[in-house]
């Protein structure tokens, strides 16, 4: 929690400075009770549960803000302003990891990769977790060799849980961010957070 809570003080505070403490006590209060159902996820061998520690604060601050009669656009807001900053590289070394992958997905050394990946998140032995097939049909990745299909959403299993389905989609925002910020441009046709079977995603290199 240490590593993303400095972000979630950081807007609340912009956003609320008359009230951010108990803000931030409620939201911590939640989480404490949120948590219990993702602790799962320090331990899952499928890589992308590890959102769901980060999702649990999320679902709390939105429940803290929730209870404050706020919005949804201004809960939204929030979200996005912590989310965005919480994304980006923190070092050279770091946004050159994040621009890798895309640009060796057709080598064999990408491949073996990929094929590693998919191998791990198409499985779960966890029923809250994550379950994601790896696309490498270049007739249906746009020529790039690289797709994923969300078939199973560990997040929206979350929000579910604790009915706040309708917030969920917020968090499928930041995915057009993380792939921007990985050199591509996301297509997408639907998400499970606004009512499709899955999540597709497809992706484009972006013109230098």
């Amino acid at each position: 929690m240490d590593n993303y809570r400095k972000y979630f003080i950081k807007y609340v505070k912009k956003n609320y400075p008359n009230d951010f403490d108990n803000i931030l006590a409620e939201t911590d209060r939640h989480y404490n009770i949120i948590s219990v159902d993702t602790a799962f996820a320090k331990t899952s061998k499928n890589p992308i549960d590890r959102r769901l520690d980060f999702s649990s604060y999320f679902l709390a601050l939105i429940k803290a803000l929730d209870e404050k009669a706020e919005t949804f656009e201004n809960i939204r807001k929030i979200c996005l302003q912590i989310t965005t900053e919480y994304v980006q590289p923190k070092s050279k070394i770091q946004e050159f990891f994040k621009r890798l992958l895309p640009r060796i997905t057709n080598t064999w050394f990408g491949q073996i990769l990929i094929k590693a990946f998919h191998k791990r998140v198409s499985v779960n032995t966890n029923a809250d977790g994550f379950i994601a097939n790896i696309i490498t049909d270049k007739k249906e990745t746009f020529g790039l060799g690289y797709g994923v299909d969300i078939i199973e959403c560990g997040i929206c299993k979350l929000f579910k849980k604790h009915n706040y389905s309708k917030y969920a989609s917020i968090l499928c925002e930041v995915d057009e961010i993380t792939s921007k910020l990985a050199g591509l441009q996301l297509f997408r046709t639907g998400t499970i957070a606004n009512g499709a079977k899955m999540c597709d995603f497809r992706f484009k290199l972006q013109e230098q």
